[in-house]
C-alpha cells in the first residue's frame, strides 16, 4: 500500500494502514460466482475508459478534501495531486533523499524526478540541498519576482544534480500529515456511498488482475510519461493490498503500456482530442469541454499536429476550428479497434469472468443513483474553499490572483459543473494530470 516510515523526530506517519477498512483477499471463486451472465462482458464502455473516469472521480474528490484542509492548516491554494504523493512526495516523507535515489523509488526517468521536484521547490513543499560531497559550483541569480539570490534554475529541474538531498518544508510535513488519513477516509465514503460490500467486491476484483502483472508498477498513474519507461520485472506477488486508487493506476498504466506498445499516437491523444474530433471542424475552445481535460492539456501541440488540420474559424472573427486529418483519422481508427483487442486479450490472460465481473463493478458506480443525481456526482461537489468550487486564493508558488489564475479557475470551476452534471459523460477517458493544478486532472 501508499506506506512508508516517517522520522520518528517529526512524528509523521505518510501511509499509515488502512483502518477500518475491510481490505482482506476475496478468494476467486467467491467474486466469480457472483458475475452477471447478462452484464459486463457485452458492455459498450471499454474497460480503459471506466478505469480512467474512475480513477478522475476518485483523485478530484481526494484532492478537494487535501485542498480544504491545508487551507483550514493555513495554507490556502495547496491543490497538489495524489498523485505527486504516490510517487514521490511518500519517499521524502521517509527523510532527507537524493534524486538519483527517489527516481529508483518512483520508477521514474530522472528527468521527470527532477522536473516535479522543480515544481514542488517552487510550490514550497519541498527543498533541494547540495550534497556537500559534491564540490563543484552552483551558479546563482536573482530571481526576477522575489529579488532573492537563487540558484540558477529555482523552481525548475534545471540544474538540479543526482546526489542533491530533497527535504519537506514546513508546509511539505503539513500536508505528510493530511494524506495518509485522508485516503482512508475517502475509501470509507465510498463505502458509505456505494455500499460497503459493493467497493468491497470492486477492490478485490482489481486487486486479483494486479496480483497477476508482470511488472513493478507506481502507485500512481505517471504524470508526464512518454511511453519509453521500461518497467523492472516483478519479484514479489501479494503482500498487502494496495487501495483503490493505486489499483485503478497500476491496470491503466499496463493498459497504456500495452496500447502504446503497438499504436503509433499514445493512448492519452487517441483517448482525448484525437477521440472528439471528426471529418466535421469543430472549435479548437471546444476541446476541453468534450474531452474533460484542462486546455493546457488539450491544446494542439506539435505532438499532435500531423493528425489534425486546423484553419481559421470562418464563422468568428477570431479563433480556429480543427478537424482530423486522413492520418488522424487512421488513429483514431486504430484506437477503437485496438482498445477492443486488448480488453479480449485481458480477458484471454486474467480470465473472460474475471474481467467481466471489474468491468460491471465499475460500470454499476456510474449506474447507482440518489437524490438528484449519479452518487458518483456526490463525491464531485467540491467543498467550499476550494478552486473547484470557486475560491479566489492564489495557485501554488503564487503571492496573488493572476489574469492567467482567474482564467484558469474559471476553466477548473466549469470542467467541475460538467464532472457533476455527467460522470460518465464528462470524465476523461484517459487522465491528463495538469502540472497547473498541481499534477491533478
Amino acid at each position: 500500500m501508499f506506506q512508508s516510515k516517517g522520522p520518528k523526530n517529526n512524528q509523521i506517519r505518510p501511509f499509515p494502514e488502512l483502518a477500518g477498512l475491510n481490505l482482506c483477499h476475496m478468494g476467486n471463486d467467491e467474486g466469480l460466482n457472483q458475475v452477471s451472465t447478462t452484464r459486463g462482458i457485452t458492455s459498450g464502455r471499454s474497460l480503459s475508459k471506466l478505469l480512467s473516469q474512475v480513477l478522475v472521480a476518485f483523485t478530484v474528490e481526494l484532492d478537494n478534501e487535501f485542498e480544504r484542509r491545508m487551507g483550514e492548516a493555513g495554507y490556502p491554494g495547496a491543490r497538489l495531486s495524489l498523485v505527486v504523493w504516490a510517487n514521490l512526495m511518500r519517499f521524502v516523507a521517509e527523510g532527507a533523499m537524493a534524486v538519483r535515489n527517489l527516481a529508483s523509488r518512483a520508477l521514474a526517468p530522472d528527468k521527470q524526478i527532477k522536473f516535479e521536484l522543480g515544481c514542488l521547490e517552487r510550490w514550497r513543499f519541498v527543498a533541494l540541498e547540495p550534497d556537500p560531497a559534491d564540490g563543484g559550483p552552483i551558479p546563482t541569480a536573482v530571481h526576477r519576482l522575489s529579488g532573492r539570490e537563487l540558484r540558477e534554475g529555482w523552481g525548475s529541474g534545471r540544474g538540479i544534480r543526482a546526489g542533491w538531498l530533497a527535504r519537506l518544508t514546513s508546509k511539505g510535513l503539513t500536508a505528510a500529515e493530511i494524506w495518509p488519513p485522508l485516503l482512508a477516509a475517502i475509501e470509507r465514503r465510498w463505502e458509505t456511498r456505494f455500499g460497503k460490500e459493493e467497493i468491497h467486491r470492486l477492490r478485490h476484483a482489481l486487486q486479483d488482475v494486479a496480483d497477476q502483472l508482470d511488472f513493478e508498477l507506481p502507485l500512481g498513474l505517471p504524470p508526464g510519461w512518454d511511453g519509453a519507461k521500461e518497467f523492472p520485472p516483478r519479484v514479489t506477488r501479494g503482500g498487502d493490498p494496495l487501495p483503490l486508487p493505486a489499483l485503478l493506476s497500476q491496470l491503466l498504466l499496463t493498459f497504456r503500456v500495452e496500447f502504446d506498445g503497438e499504436s503509433p499516437v499514445p493512448l492519452e491523444m487517441c483517448a482525448n482530442t484525437l477521440r472528439v474530433l471528426g471529418k466535421k471542424p469543430i472549435r479548437v475552445a471546444e476541446i476541453p469541454r468534450l474531452t474533460g481535460g484542462s486546455p493546457e492539456t488539450t491544446n494542439i501541440g506539435w505532438q499532435i499536429k500531423p493528425y489534425v488540420v486546423v484553419t481559421p474559424d470562418p464563422a468568428a472573427s477570431r479563433g480556429k476550428v480543427v478537424c482530423l486529418s486522413l492520418r488522424g483519422l487512421t488513429a483514431q481508427e486504430t484506437y477503437h479497434r485496438l482498445i477492443a483487442q486488448i480488453e479480449k486479450r485481458w480477458e484471454a490472460r486474467f480470465g473472460k469472468e474475471r474481467i467481466g465481473l471489474l468491468r460491471e463493478l465499475l460500470q454499476s458506480l456510474f449506474d447507482r443513483r440518489g437524490g438528484d443525481g449519479t452518487l458518483l456526482s456526490e463525491g464531485l461537489v467540491p467543498p467550499p474553499g476550494t478552486a473547484r468550487a470557486g475560491d479566489q486564493a492564489p495557485a501554488l508558488g503564487r503571492r496573488d490572483v493572476g489574469v492567467a489564475a482567474r482564467q484558469r479557475m474559471r476553466d477548473l470551476v466549469a470542467q467541475t459543473a460538467e464532472f457533476v452534471r455527467d460522470p460518465a459523460g464528462a470524465l476523461p477517458h484517459y487522465p491528463l494530470w495538469d502540472m497547473n493544478r498541481g499534477f491533478g486532472p
